[in-house]
């Protein structure tokens, strides 16, 4: 029999059970834990390292965004062409190893060239992570319960995180960021060893709706198209398939923008948040990590299962849900974030930063289900890959970077200019720089041992009040997103329904 005659004819498929269905899911959503632990621990430990290698804020953002995005969204695409053909259990148990051994290497660094370097390699590792973990989902889970399956699979996003945070703060304030970094990479290459014996790869469409079903035994569908012999043109192809759907219709391209400027928010005032509560309140790393991580953990957690959930149960009466749950959500979560960062008591703000995130993070379930129920089960992983490089090269790439650079010069003009304050979100980019340098007179962002109480004191209040503006100014981009998550209602309903047509 001919591959094409096979391909063309029904093929049983494995029933897997609910149990077994939980346990997969738990597996993707431990290794995205460990993505997100490894991939934002830098953000709770930056303060550390940027005092102990001389860092600017800007420099800070680098190793946080844009060194880390490069690879990992450059990579992401051919590893997704990859997973649509190849065993998507094996790409990423072999990814754990890549990024989980380069954050173990990264506590070796002497300067910020090597940490740059080594930031490049958990890049590479990371790129293999999401793709085929949304394909693999697709595939374990029927369309009406895709958004749930991968708001809990988003879930590692708060729970990696929390224990980066809480972990991280403390093994840094206990011994040092550099055994931070060996301490929580090291555990990952168990995890992928793990993760490759329990999770079976499952046949392409596995969860597609069948027509009249007669009885669970007898369960059959179509195989999916069988992939075409590789060449570059026909890579090209699909990609170009893809993006049309991406960013040619209009419902898609909208939740795409939204999506992207609200990572575009939490990446940049997330890289910050730490360093944040150091500089306003005087805080300890531990301590730091504690309230960091409570507020990832219980507030973004809620708010990534809860819009999963809600827009899955909402969806089923109109699927208009899927775009104004977060489109709500964002809305509100933007005014009570800026509240609580201009607050001077460091509990009251903490305590107030729990609610936001309930809201705030309702915008990641609902924009994955709608990506991956709007391609063919074969265009599942590279649709992710795309949506990742566009949104991660611009928001986990340019947020950190972008709030870092507020920061530096909202910095250097709160030196020149003390008791400015909220003048400096202006005054800072009026020109007419005075000549005094912040990065020289306060290197690392703290005055130079020795130096004049004043200097200390100026130094400190100039870093803290800059750290306070650069986070405002970037909240302001989760509206921004929540607009695009209204418009992207227009047409939704016709559009899903013209996905599941073809």
């Amino acid at each position: 029999m001919t591959d094409t005659a096979a391909a063309a004819e029904p093929q049983a498929r494995p029933l897997y059970s609910n149990g077994y269905k939980a346990t997969v899911l738990g597996m993707l959503l431990a290794a995205y834990t460990f993505n997100f632990i490894d991939r934002t621990i830098i953000a709770t430990i930056g303060q550390a390292i940027k005092v102990d290698l001389k860092l600017t804020d800007t420099q800070l953002g680098l190793l946080g965004g844009l060194y880390f995005a490069l690879l990992y969204t450059t990579l992401g695409i051919p590893i997704a062409r990859w997973a649509e053909r190849g065993n998507r259990t094996t790409i990423i148990a072999l990814a754990l190893v890549i990024w989980s051994g380069f954050t173990a290497l990264c506590g070796a660094a002497q300067n910020f060239v090597q940490l740059a370097l080594l930031r490049f390699g958990v890049g590479i590792g990371e790129a293999g992570c999401s793709p085929p973990a949304h394909s693999l989902i697709s595939d374990y889970f029927e369309p009406k319960k895709r958004a749930t399956a991968l708001s809990i699979y988003s879930f590692g996003i708060p729970l990696g995180t929390m224990i980066g945070a809480v972990a991280g703060g403390w093994l840094a304030t206990e011994f040092s960021w550099r055994v931070a970094f060996v301490i929580v990479g090291l555990p990952g290459v168990i995890l992928a060893l793990l993760f490759k014996i329990l999770v079976k790869e499952p046949p392409r469409g596995h969860s597609e709706a069948i027509e009249k079903p007669l009885i669970e035994e007898d369960l059959t569908a179509p195989a999916p198209p069988a992939p075409k012999p590789f060449s570059l043109g026909q890579e090209f192809r699909e990609l170009g398939a893809v993006a049309k759907v991406l960013f040619a219709k209009w419902p898609v391209v909208h939740m795409v923008l939204g999506i992207t400027l609200a990572s575009f928010a939490g990446y940049g005032t997330g890289a910050f948040v730490p360093p944040y509560f150091v500089r306003q309140f005087g805080l300890d790393l531990a301590t730091v990590g504690l309230i960091v991580g409570l507020v990832g953990g219980f507030s973004a957690g809620i708010g990534t299962l809860v819009g999963g959930i809600i827009s899955d149960w909402a969806g089923k009466k109109s699927t208009v849900w899927y775009t104004l749950t977060p489109a709500f959500g964002l809305a509100i979560a933007m005014p009570i974030y800026i509240w609580a960062y201009l607050l001077n008591d460091w509990k009251m703000a903490a305590l107030i930063l729990l609610v936001p995130g309930i809201f705030h993070y309702t915008y990641l379930g609902p924009t994955f289900g709608v990506v991956q129920n709007s391609v063919p089960v074969h265009r599942r992983a590279t649709a992710t890959a795309l949506l990742f490089f566009f949104l991660n090269l611009i928001a986990l790439g340019g947020g950190p970077v972008f709030t870092g650079w507020l920061i530096d010069h909202f910095a250097q003009f709160n030196f020149n200019n003390p008791g400015q304050g909220v003048m400096g979100l202006l005054g800072a980019f009026g020109g007419g720089e005075a000549a005094a340098s912040f990065t020289k007179a306060c290197p690392g962002g703290v005055a130079p041992a020795g130096a004049a109480e004043s200097l200390k004191a100026l130094c400190h209040d100039s870093s803290a009040l800059a750290t306070r503006q650069g986070i405002v100014v970037t909240l302001l981009f989760y509206g921004w997103a929540a607009i695009h998550y209204f418009l992207a209602a227009i047409g939704l309903a016709r559009h899903m329904k013209e996905a599941q047509a073809s």
